[in-house]
């Protein structure tokens, strides 16, 4: 697998444009060949390495090169990059002949809107995003609410203080998702139960998305003001806030990845409670694969809690012995399934 490294992503950047806050690239390098041609992803902010939603990602283009045989190629982001870099990033990857090629992020949509109608016979992915369609685009869409209304019943089941965080890591309509089902998962299960809530950058500033330090100090603010336990869904800022709650010795929880097995947070596994996952790694994988197959799959993909598409991580040998918080959170996900609970997707 090809993949072009932050130094030489911020020579195309100076070469072409800035490359954007939230998109990604990779593996495009400029040698490859058009024999080397398979499927491509370009990351979002963080890029590969996040341990949390592009490393998601990756896993998947992993397996579609061991299980399909395919090359893979990716393409890293860079700070402060704009749109014309994400169009330059994607029309590479389509013209050197990958397909599909996948854009790990919403804030793909804008490129993919220009770049697919110019490459008609390539299969354009982005992940979090329905506001860009077409005949070759491939929406790959999650329930992230569903999955963190269990985080927050799991959440207000373990908490001693009553006070739990949230920690988003910037304030887009997605990551309020996150929020919504999680301070409603947690008011469902203990109504006295308080919720503080935070995000780290507005757009249009993404750092929040890929700066660690920002989510420590947020999840220490937190963690201050009484919290137990700390939720974030902020990519590789959210580390940051794993890292406070360990050296407290309180309770996270992780987001997008089972972070519990992410060996770049192995130091502070034992306090990563469980992860709230979305099976990014095989929307991945099952486009790349429809693709191979020449049947590719287009328009809205849908992975909600019914298709296990979205989850609550149980890794963590300490979280397994919770009978009670288990049973509660199976419960809720039996609801949610049969459609007893309804769960918000805004504040």
């Amino acid at each position: 697998m090809r993949r072009i490294t932050r130094i030489a992503t911020v020579g195309l950047a100076s070469a072409a444009l800035a490359l954007s806050a939230t998109a990604c690239g990779g593996k495009s390098s400029s040698d490859t060949s058009s024999k080397e041609a398979g499927a491509a992803i370009a990351y979002d902010v963080g890029g590969r390495g996040d341990q949390s939603f592009n490393d998601a990602a990756y896993a998947g283009l992993q397996k579609a090169e061991t299980e399909l045989k395919v090359k893979g190629a990716e393409a890293e982001p860079t700070d402060g990059e704009g749109e014309a870099d994400k169009v330059q990033r994607l029309t590479e990857l389509a013209r050197k002949g990958n397909n599909p090629v996948i854009g790990v992020g919403f804030a793909y949509a804008p490129a993919i809107k220009k770049v697919a109608p110019k490459f008609p016979d390539t299969t354009f992915g982005i992940i979090d995003d329905t506001s860009v369609t077409g005949a070759n685009i491939a929406n790959l869409v999650f329930n992230e609410e569903q999955g963190s209304y269990l985080a927050g019943v799991a959440a207000a089941k373990v908490s001693k203080t009553g006070t739990v965080g949230f920690i988003g890591g910037v304030e887009v309509p997605l990551i309020k998702k996150f929020e919504a089902g999680f301070v409603q998962g947690v008011k469902d299960t203990n109504p006295n139960a308080k919720v503080l809530s935070q995000y780290l950058t507005q757009p249009p500033n993404f750092d929040g998305f890929s700066k660690p330090d920002l989510g420590k100090a947020a999840a220490q603010g937190q963690l201050d003001a009484g919290a137990d336990v700390v939720y974030s869904a902020a990519g590789l800022a959210g580390s940051g806030a794993i890292e406070a709650a360990a050296a407290k010795g309180k309770w996270a929880i992780g987001v997008d990845s089972d972070q519990y097995n992410q060996a770049g947070l192995t130091k502070y596994k034992d306090h990563i409670l469980t992860s709230v996952t979305k099976d990014v790694s095989d929307s991945v994988f099952d486009l790349i694969k429809s693709v191979k197959d020449g049947k590719p799959t287009t328009g809205e993909i849908r992975y909600g809690l019914d298709k296990d598409g979205v989850g609550l991580a149980d890794s963590n040998p300490e979280y397994k012995k919770m009978t009670d918080v288990i049973t509660a959170v199976d419960k809720a996900k039996a609801d949610i399934i049969a459609k007893k609970i309804t769960v918000k997707t805004a504040p």
